[in-house]
């Protein structure tokens, strides 16, 4: 360990699917990123779930493990902290780590509405901490391509934007009534899941969003109930006992953006569906402009529809193979072609916590951005009641953009 090297306590609430990506996350910072000094150190894991508990500490390399996630916030040697637990803990758990002086790293949404996410914005701000939420696709390489594309203006001005992110994770009529489905537990369906996703994809590359107006619908009213703790909302149940579903499958929207930076006066379409039949992970982003244009779909992460000249003789898309010209990829591979996954891309949001945490500009999302985001969908939701066009204050996330042009 050179003199320069800083070790950072990591604590760890929920190992879940998430959790454990979190954790190998934190392992894969010092050998993708070397240069920066940064050891985690796992030391403390927590979850409900006693057998999980023993899975972070005999698998994950925890240190040590509790049931009591309270108990990861008391620990003097957690530095940071990685919130994985389901949407209704969020607010609960972030301030209190914030109150207890411990950085976080909390996944989306980070509260169950814009009252909770602000709440923990205001904890964190109070506090002092850094912190990082887990909108993970703007990190993709191809997307940093694309944010650079916009702000050096070379697709001239942003006049319209199509965001999708249609997925087929409840498709099943029959699937499990999970907690995602509940609204005192949730929050909101697909809009707080995926619909916040593509704003953040649409905040990240083009710029803040000023007004929107929306629709969402509930297709599958009833599914085959649950009990809490047991199985997800993949599990298919025959013949069970049908509870309601109390948010939304679908979500669309129209946007307009601020005035100010490359999307000045841009307008768009978002729209969020969690019943899909076709669409696994379709997460989709078009950008168009007076100079070109841009088309990047999750399913093929590493790919990158690019057209830019009204007349250049070579008419059509010409597809970017994303390089170690493009974001973090040169971390990851050696050379184009050699495909990175959605685990890298936390192990790319850890490296931008980590750096903020200590004291450098990690370019990460923060709680703020959760905070606009939040704001997105409750104005969505206000929309879909009566149709109305709804107004949003602007203010900048951790990462608007700037025109370099």
């Amino acid at each position: 360990m050179t003199s320069s090297q800083r070790t950072i306590g990591v604590g760890l609430i929920s190992v879940g699917w998430m959790g454990k990506l979190h954790a190998r996350a934190y392992s894969s910072v010092p050998y993708v990123y070397p240069e920066l000094g940064i050891r985690p150190r796992l030391v403390m894991a927590a979850d409900t779930e006693a057998s999980r508990v023993e899975f972070a500490t005999r698998v994950l390399g925890f240190e040590t493990g509790t049931t009591d996630y309270r108990e990861v916030l008391k620990n003097p040697e957690v530095d940071v902290v990685s919130i994985c637990a389901p949407n209704f803990l969020h607010a609960e758990m972030g301030i209190a780590a914030a109150k207890a002086g411990k950085h976080f790293w909390i996944e989306k949404p980070a509260g169950r509405g814009l009252a909770e996410t602000l709440a923990i914005s205001a904890a964190a701000e109070a506090a002092g901490v850094q912190s990082t939420v887990g909108f993970n696709y703007r990190h993709a390489p191809a997307v940093e391509h694309i944010r650079t594309l916009v702000a050096e203006g070379q697709l001239g001005r942003i006049t319209n934007v199509r965001a999708s992110f249609l997925a087929g994770y409840a498709a099943e009529p029959k699937a499990a009534l999970s907690w995602r489905f509940d609204r005192k537990l949730s929050g909101t369906g697909v809009l707080g899941d995926l619909f916040s996703h593509a704003a953040d994809l649409c905040r990240y590359t083009v710029g803040e969003i000023r007004s929107i107006t929306a629709l969402t619908s509930t297709m599958h009213a009833t599914r085959p109930k649950l009990a809490m703790g047991q199985g997800t909302h993949f599990d298919v149940i025959e013949g069970g006992e049908l509870g309601p579903v109390e948010n939304e499958d679908y979500a669309t929207a129209m946007v307009r953006f601020s005035d100010d930076g490359p999307g000045a006066e841009a307008v768009g379409t978002i729209e969020a569906s969690r019943i899909a039949v076709g669409p696994e992970c379709g997460y989709r982003i078009e950008i168009y402009g007076t100079e070109g244009s841009v088309k990047w779909d999750f399913e093929r992460m590493n790919e990158l529809q690019v057209v830019i000249g009204r007349h250049n003789p070579q008419q059509g898309y010409t597809t970017v193979i994303a390089s170690p010209a493009h974001g973090d990829y040169s971390r990851f591979q050696p050379g184009p072609g050699n495909t990175m996954g959605f685990d890298d891309l936390k192990t790319i949001e850890a490296k931008k916590f980590l750096v903020s945490v200590t004291g450098g500009n990690g370019g990460n999302s923060t709680i703020k951005d959760a905070v606009a985001s939040a704001a997105l969908v409750d104005a969505a939701e206000k929309s879909a009641v009566d149709g109305s066009w709804q107004h949003l204050p602007v203010e900048s996330g951790s990462m608007a953009l700037k025109s370099r042009g």
